[in-house]
């Protein structure tokens, strides 16, 4: 279930947030990237980036004044945010309960901790990211103008990314779990009494989850090297309009709405709806009145 797997997390994810989660957070994604969706994972493939100087050329030799490179278009970066916490509609976020296990963890030095209850039957999706920092192509001209670019035609944009020294992202496995899940320094400990926990460090994610689809990591020095999550857009084509005699002009959200779902709603195990394609074809399928 593994390509499955990741456009599940994706998909139950941006039901939640509207944003579009990286499946494998250490790979870097940046502001500005474009390409296209790979449907059967959900990955990006990203194929350049509107502030490389081969994106600038190009928009100068199709006529569009901009310079991506000036400080005015550059990405701005936000302050950085407490820990944030997305889950998937069904699951239930609440405090961690006492076990002989959890009991032995030194919680009080934990600087986050939590406890998810997922549903019996369907799959539920977390992702914990540790005092993520956003950044964001500034809004007004930048989108504006390059909207216009060829290379963008029928392509996503990332609009803004979170990026973090530590994250935690979980896909359930159906069975009703319930997992625990702490910021500690005391991985040490934890490994001791049988738990997993980063080896030897001072400050790990600690979890008494036992799953194929876990993926955690905190960087020792504090370095903001995993993007976990990013806003994804897609050109929306524009045509001159008016409104009682006056010309409509386009916002930001006009020219690029956030990115569908390329897929069909999906099964529980990240695969395509055949019961929503033989719904969907016989809509499309012509009627024919046999009672002639």
């Amino acid at each position: 279930m593994h390509d499955s797997a990741s456009r599940k997390f994706i998909d139950l994810i941006f039901k939640t947030s509207s944003k579009w989660a990286n499946w494998d957070p250490p790979i870097t994604i940046k502001v500005g990237h474009y390409g296209t969706i790979d449907r059967r994972t959900g990955v990006l493939q990203v194929e350049g980036n509107i502030y490389d100087e081969a994106f600038q050329e190009s928009l100068k030799q199709q006529g569009l004044t901009i310079d991506l490179s000036h400080s005015s278009c550059q990405p701005i970066k936000g302050a950085v945010e407490e820990d944030m916490i997305m889950s998937s509609i069904d699951v239930k976020k609440g405090e961690i309960s006492l076990t002989p296990h959890v009991s032995a963890l030194d919680l009080a030095s934990a600087s986050f901790k939590a406890e998810f209850q997922f549903q019996q039957g369907k799959r539920g999706a977390v992702l914990v990211m540790h005092k993520p920092q956003q950044e964001y192509i500034p809004q007004g001209r930048v989108l504006n103008i390059i909207h216009e670019a060829r290379k963008l035609r029928d392509k996503y944009i990332v609009t803004s990314t979170f990026t973090c020294p530590g994250y935690y992202l979980y896909l359930s496995n159906k069975s009703g779990e319930r997992v625990a899940l702490a910021l500690t320094a005391n991985a040490p400990v934890a490994a001791a009494i049988g738990v997993s926990a980063g080896g030897g460090a001072s400050v790990d994610w600690w979890t008494d989850a036992q799953a194929a689809f876990l993926r955690k990591a905190f960087d020792k020095a504090g370095q903001y090297r995993y993007t976990p999550l990013f806003d994804l857009k897609r050109r929306q084509p524009w045509f001159e309009r008016t409104f009682r005699g006056a010309e409509v002009h386009p916002t930001e959200d006009d020219l690029w709405p956030n990115c569908p779902i390329p897929w069909d709603p999906l099964d529980e195990d990240g695969n395509e709806d055949t019961v929503y394609d033989e719904v969907r074809q016989g809509l499309l399928a012509p009627h024919i009145d046999l009672d002639l």
